[in-house]
């Protein structure tokens, strides 16, 4: 008798747990989980904006990061980015544009991965770019070499080849974004374009 009563209890059992299982599978259920996964995620999210100043270390030097990053303390500088266009390559009009698009999205795409806080506040700032030229790569690598000394962002793109100028070529660097006064102390020399 007793045998018989356990293997009629393990069925019903198991019909009690399948039920609870497939319960929980139901729209009602599903959309307060969204909810408060998106809602972890965001938080998530904001704790990495937190945590980024101690990385910018590597981007800009302390003398920057003393004026420029520190809540505070100047956070609220202004911040801008300047593109620097070739002038030897002879390049049209909408080939400026595109290469100074490409400029602008790749140093975004950097930021997104190792400086979030100072893309938040170049954001913030309305995201300013101004276009200058240079006569020549050298004039461009020269440009480089200083915004990067002092820990300025630099993004240089290189040209597919499809259109215009020779595959490899250097179209248009990006400098910053970064502090406006030492952007400028970079670039400021240059013509408009």
């Amino acid at each position: 008798m007793w045998p018989s009563s356990r293997n009629s209890s393990q069925p019903q059992a198991m019909r009690q747990e399948k039920k609870s299982i497939t319960g929980s599978f139901r729209a009602e259920n599903l959309i307060p989980g969204v909810v408060i996964g998106f809602i972890i995620g965001m938080i998530l999210d904001l704790s990495q904006q937190v945590r980024s100043p101690v990385k910018r270390s590597r981007l800009l030097s302390s003398k920057v990061q003393k004026q420029s990053s520190v809540p505070g303390n100047g956070s609220d500088k202004e911040l801008k980015m300047v593109l620097v266009v070739r002038q030897d390559l002879k390049m049209r009009t909408g080939k400026i544009a595109s290469q100074c698009a490409h400029a602008a999205t790749g140093m975004y795409a950097e930021l997104m991965q190792s400086d979030r806080y100072l893309l938040r506040r170049w954001e913030e700032n309305g995201q300013p770019k101004i276009v200058v030229s240079c006569k020549n790569q050298q004039e461009m690598n020269k440009i480089t070499e200083a915004a990067e000394s002092v820990g300025l962002p630099t993004f240089v793109v290189a040209d597919a080849g499809r259109t215009e100028v020779a595959a490899g070529s250097r179209t248009v660097l990006a400098v910053g974004p970064g502090p406006k006064e030492l952007v400028d102390s970079i670039t400021g020399r240059l013509a408009l374009l």
